[in-house]
C-alpha cells in the first residue's frame, strides 16, 4: 500500500541531511531503505549521537488506540498532520480508517497532496490568494480531492471570493470556526457573528458552506465543564445553520461538525453522540495528531485515557532521544551532546529515562535531571553515586509531539531490542 511518492521515500541516499545516521552507511552509498532492510542495531550499528528514535511497538500502540476509540464512537478521524508531517505515518493513519488529514497551513496541504492525500482539512482561514488558486487547480485536476477550510470573518470570505473569482469551477468547502471562548485563540465569538458570516459564504458561488468546527484546547483554563459548553454551542450552531437552510442547494454530501484533539477527545465524543438529526448526515470528525508518538511530560498528562476513561485505552511515549556524555567536569555535574537544535523545549526541559554504559546493560536514569539547555548541549545534575561517565549514552524523554518531529528530518524506528527496522521522513 501507499502512494509512489511515499515508496520512493526509501531511495534517499543515506547523507548529510540526517542527524545520527551512520557515516559508514553514506561511504557505501547506502539509501535511506536499505539501510533499514540491514536491521543494524541502534547501540553498535554505527549510529552516531545525538540521534531520535520512534518505538516501533509504542507507535503502532497508539495509532490502533484511537483508530479503535474513534470506531467505537461512531467518529470520522482526520489527525493532524502538522504534529508529525511525516507521510508514513499519515498513510499508516489512513490504512487505520482516517479519512484524511488535517493540516494548518498552505505548504503542509502541498506536502499532503505530493504524497497522494485525497482529503485535507486545513484548521485555518485561509486568505493567501496563490494559496487558494492552488487549491482550485487541484480541485479542478483531481475530482477525488476533497479540501475544507475555516473561514472565522466575513472579510476572510470576501478575500477568499476575490482570490478565487474566475479561477474554480468546484467550490471551495469552508466550516465556521466557533471561537473557544471569549479569549480563545482564532474563530468567530458570537452566534450573530457566525450567522452572519455563513450568509456571505452562501452568497459567493465560489464557497460552499459545509459546517462548523473550533479547537477547544485554546480556551484559557479549559476543564472538562468549559469545553462540554463550547461543544454543545458548537453542536447547536450546525443545527441553527441547517434549520435556516444554509446548508441547503448546494449538493453537500454531509454536514460536518468538527472539533478536538488530543486533550479531550472524550468530551468530544460525549457531545458528538447527542447530535440531533439534521437535513444531511453529520460527518463528526475528530483531529488529533500528537497522540500518535505521545510524549513524556505534557500529554502523558492531559490525555483523557490517563485519568478519565482509562478503561477505554492507554497511549505510550514513542520518542527516545539518544544523546551522549561528553564531559563530566564535577561530581555534581555532566553534560550530553544535544540541545536547543535537537530537543523540543517549548513545554519544558526533557526528563532522563535510561543510560547505557560502555558494558551495553542499561538502567533507569534515576538521580539525573536536565537542568538547563544550551545550543548544542544539556546541562545534567547529578546525585552522588550515580555512577555516569564520558561516553554513556542518556536517554531523553521529552514533551511536545510537534516540536520533537519538527527537529528531526529523518528518525530510525526502533524495535524493544534496539534493532533499526524503519525510518520516518518528515517534511518541516
Amino acid at each position: 500500500m501507499g502512494s509512489e511518492a511515499t515508496r520512493r521515500l526509501a531511495d534517499e541516499p543515506v547523507d548529510h541531511r540526517f542527524k545520527g545516521l551512520p557515516p559508514d552507511a553514506q561511504a557505501a552509498g547506502l539509501t535511506v531503505g536499505q539501510l533499514a532492510a540491514e536491521r543494524r542495531s541502534l547501540y553498535g550499528g554505527g549510529f552516531t549521537t545525538p540521534v531520535l528514535t520512534l518505538d516501533a511497538e509504542a507507535l503502532e500502540h497508539n495509532l490502533a488506540a484511537l483508530a479503535a476509540f474513534c470506531e467505537r464512537h461512531g467518529l470520522g478521524f482526520a489527525p493532524h498532520g502538522k504534529t508529525c508531517m511525516a507521510p508514513q505515518l499519515f498513510e499508516r493513519q489512513i490504512e487505520l480508517g482516517a479519512l484524511g488529514i488535517t493540516v494548518a497551513m498552505p505548504h503542509q496541504a502541498r506536502v499532503c497532496r505530493a504524497f497522494g492525500i485525497e482529503k485535507i482539512f486545513l484548521a485555518n482561514e485561509l486568505v493567501d490568494a496563490p494559496a487558494l488558486r492552488w487549491v482550485a487547480a487541484e480541485l479542478a485536476a483531481d475530482p477525488d480531492f476533497r479540501f475544507v477550510c475555516y473561514v472565522d470573518s466575513v472579510r476572510g470570505v470576501e478575500l477568499m471570493d476575490a482570490a478565487l473569482r474566475g479561477h474554480t469551477e468546484r467550490r471551495v468547502d469552508v466550516v465556521v470556526e466557533l471561537g473557544a471562548g471569549a479569549e480563545g485563540r482564532t474563530g468567530v465569538r458570537t452566534e450573530a457573528e457566525c450567522h452572519e458570516i455563513a450568509a456571505a459564504v452562501v452568497a459567493t458561488d465560489t464557497l460552499r458552506l459545509s459546517g462548523v468546527a473550533g479547537y477547544e484546547a485554546t480556551m484559557p483554563g479549559a476543564d472538562a465543564t468549559t469545553v462540554r459548553a463550547w461543544m454543545e454551542r458548537l453542536v447547536a450552531l450546525a443545527a441553527d445553520f441547517d434549520k435556516a437552510g444554509l446548508f441547503a442547494g448546494r449538493d453537500l454530501p454531509e454536514i460536518i461538525v468538527s472539533a478536538g484533539g488530543s486533550e479531550w477527545f472524550d468530551v468530544v465524543a460525549d457531545v458528538f453522540s447527542a447530535v440531533p438529526e439534521l437535513s444531511l448526515p453529520v460527518l463528526k470528525l475528530l483531529r488529533s495528531g500528537a497522540y500518535l508518538s505521545h510524549d513524556h511530560g505534557w500529554y502523558s498528562g492531559l490525555t483523557p485515557f490517563k485519568d478519565r476513561i482509562p478503561e477505554e485505552g492507554g497511549l505510550q511515549p514513542a520518542f527516545r532521544l539518544w544523546t551522549q556524555v561528553v564531559s563530566r567536569p564535577t561530581p555534581g555535574q555532566a553534560f550530553v551532546n544535544a540541545g536547543k537544535r535537537d530537543i523540543a523545549y517549548d513545554l519544558g526541559l526533557p526528563q532522563v529515562l535510561a543510560v547505557r554504559g560502555a558494558d551495553g546493560r542499561e538502567r533507569p536514569g534515576t538521580g539525573i535531571t536536565v537542568a538547563k539547555l544550551s545550543d548544542q548541549h544539556a546541562w545534567l545534575d547529578t546525585e552522588e553515586g550515580t555512577g555516569l561517565e564520558v561516553g554513556d549514552w542518556v536517554a531523553l524523554g521529552m514533551a511536545h509531539p510537534c516540536t520533537i518531529f519538527e527537529k528531526w528530518p529523518l528518525i530510525p524506528v526502533v524495535e524493544p531490542d534496539g534493532t533499526v527496522t524503519d525510518c520516518i521522513r518528515t517534511f518541516f
